[in-house]
């Protein structure tokens, strides 16, 4: 890079915020950011989260990357997020590239643009940011002098659709990853950069440990299934695995997490409490793809606590990971920081609760310094019977009971969190959704004496997803999940002695149609995804942004040519022969034992947790050299002696 191409563009930027919606996202400078010397380090990392500030600034991958990075000597991280469409606009118009809110230095100039992933609908947001840092939006246009772009994130594990725009992905932790490319990259660069971009790619993809798309042909077969994925370059493995890694009290990140400036998401310090879980609910793929359970020591959980509130100032922490009721030390990790902090009225929060996790005392010691807000519980599905199809396995009568102890304890409100289109559901599965939502009404009214009482109850539209068990299945049709979904809520509204306590909130089939497309697709839908950009898409994780009739009208114009469409990326039932576009892509779990369990989910059997019964086989453990990682460890959290 020439020196003048990495100078800061603010003064050109600084012109155009005036006109601009809440300007603030685009200054940088909050608490705990870094600005390091650009000249002493030699790898620069742009780390983007391809959504609006709002809603990247929190994000724990991100901030966690942002700090292991820049603690290195010699390397630097900043930070870039999507730009809304009025900013875009002036940005073409006078000619501002893509920055970073750190240094506000152009994107193009950095050796890596890393881009996280955490849901399919950022892909356009994703070409929005390379068009205008002027980095070529295929991968194979890229010169020597283009930033190496990196998907990680969750929606890497199936990174095909986007294949033709990246150079590579990342699956798993990220952690020790990025300083291994890091180091990589640093040799090659010293060496004078030899062989190009193909050389640093190839020195990439021989560790392993990252997919690099150009090495892969993909050939079809005549009825559009794929026949098989082979690399195309000598020294490229047939298969790239995920990065664990395994003992979280090593990687204690982050230690000074972000403080935004303007208004986001999420106004709390975040701590992940463990990573994994095992609980095998059959549509989570965040549960399967992060496996095996490793868990934080209490003893490291209390220290993170108390830095990253010294650091930040917040008066919220909230204990992160899949299902953090799980820990098997968190009734004392809740009781420890309670009493820690209760002179400080630091409150405590869980992002949502198992039901048969779930205690009173544990929600006493959650809210004892903070606010009592509502409890969020996900029973997922209406009936008993596709509560076994996906194995969740909670009775009607657990929930009932945990409702009736929050009820009778002076919690006033409950959210309840349910899936339409799972697989085998008939219209009778969802109905069921509010006669459950009637008892809880009906008990509670019971338990507390008082008619004052809320449910709500919010619907998701279940996406079949890579490596899960699921991932062979239908998708349900965006009209049969609204006709599906009006039935109850004309059922709901009809209650006339319970209807009005219960609030309904759901989503209607087209989002999911598109993300079901994006998930589950192969190569061929990066025509798709490139033709919505060029016609206006962005930030399609937005209602106000998201247009159903662009994304249906480009999929069919670009994909006859391939003669599939979107009916056969989304609702075909797929079988155990067929080739998965991401079979190559190693998450640790055995497609056979993946097909059993759909097998099972088929016959309605339920599945153990394997934190506490024998192993399954899954695959994970022994394959990934990995095991699970749990408590107790015995030891208390005490309050801090010294309060400063």
């Amino acid at each position: 890079m020439s020196v003048e191409s990495a100078e800061s563009v603010f003064p050109h930027l600084e012109a155009l915020l005036p006109h601009v919606q809440k300007p603030i996202q685009y200054v940088g400078g909050e608490l705990n950011s870094t600005v390091k010397d650009w000249d002493a380090c030699d790898v620069r990392w742009a780390l983007m989260y391809p959504d609006a500030y709002e809603v990247g600034l929190p994000n724990q991958g991100v901030m966690i990357l942002y700090e292991v990075l820049n603690e290195r000597a010699g390397v630097l991280a900043e930070r870039t997020y999507s730009v809304w469409p009025d900013l875009e606009a002036l940005m073409r118009e006078h000619g501002v590239p893509q920055f970073t809110v750190d240094s506000h230095r152009p994107v193009k100039a950095f050796d890596v643009l890393g881009v996280s992933f955490s849901t399919e609908l950022g892909y356009t947001n994703l070409l929005t940011a390379l068009d205008l840092s002027d980095i070529p939006l295929q991968a194979k246009d890229r010169t020597v002098d283009d930033p190496i772009v990196l998907a990680g994130g969750h929606a890497a594990f199936n990174p095909e659709p986007i294949a033709d725009f990246i150079d590579c992905a990342v699956i798993g932790d990220g952690e020790q990853a990025v300083l291994e490319i890091t180091d990589i990259i640093r040799a090659w660069k010293a060496e004078g950069r030899p062989g190009g971009r193909e050389e640093l790619l190839f020195r990439l993809a021989k560790t392993g440990g990252v997919y690099v798309p150009g090495f892969y042909d993909v050939e079809y077969l005549p009825d559009g299934r794929i026949g098989r994925v082979v690399p195309n370059k000598s020294g490229v493995p047939w298969r790239v695995s995920k990065h664990t890694v395994m003992d979280l009290d090593e990687w204690p990140y982050p230690k000074q997490p972000l403080v935004p400036l303007a208004e986001t998401v999420h106004e709390r310090m975040s701590v992940e409490i463990f990573r994994g879980c095992t609980r095998g609910c059959r549509f989570c793929q965040a549960g399967m793809i992060t496996r095996p359970v490793r868990e934080r020591s209490i003893t490291g959980i209390g220290d993170m606590v108390e830095k990253g509130l010294k650091a930040t100032g917040f008066e919220e922490v909230g204990l992160l990971s899949l299902s953090s009721a799980d820990h098997s030390e968190i009734g004392d990790i809740a009781k420890g920081l309670a009493d820690r902090y209760e002179d400080d009225k630091i409150g405590l929060s869980l992002p949502s609760t198992r039901v048969d996790a779930f205690n009173i005392d544990l929600a006493n010691e959650l809210t004892r310094n903070g606010r009592r807000s509502g409890l969020t519980f996900a029973p997922e599905g209406g009936s008993e019977r596709i509560r076994k199809v996906i194995n969740k396995m909670v009775s009607e009568e657990d929930l009932i009971r945990t409702v009736a102890t929050a009820y009778g304890n002076g919690w006033r409100q409950v959210k309840l969190y349910f899936m339409c289109g799972l697989p085998t559901e008939t219209d009778d599965d969802v109905l069921q959704i509010a006669d459950m939502a009637t008892r809880v009404i009906q008990k509670g009214r019971e338990v507390s004496g008082s008619n004052d009482i809320r449910c709500t109850v919010s619907i998701g539209g279940f996406v079949p997803k890579p490596h899960t068990p699921f991932q062979w299945a239908p998708q349900l049709s965006a009209e049969e999940t609204d006709a599906r979904l009006a039935k109850l809520r004309d059922k709901i509204r009809g209650d006339k002695k319970y209807g009005r306590s219960i609030g309904f909130r759901y989503h209607d089939g087209k989002p999911g149609i598109v993300e079901g497309l994006l998930s589950r697709g192969d190569r061929r839908i990066g025509a798709v995804i490139r033709a919505v950009y060029e016609d206006g898409g962005r930030f399609d994780g937005w209602r106000e942004h998201f247009s159903y009739d662009r994304w249906m009208s480009c999929a069919e114009k670009e994909l006859a040519q391939f003669g599939v469409d979107v009916d056969w990326y989304t609702t075909r039932e797929r079988t155990y022969e067929e080739v998965l576009p991401w079979d190559h892509l190693d998450s640790g779990l055995d497609k056979d034992w993946l097909w059993e369990d759909w097998q099972d989910a088929l016959d309605e059997t339920e599945v153990e947790d394997c934190r506490w019964t024998p192993c399954f086989d899954c695959g994970v453990c022994p394959q990934m050299d990995t095991a699970i990682q749990i408590g107790p460890t015995g030891k208390k959290l005490l309050p801090l002696t010294v309060k400063k």
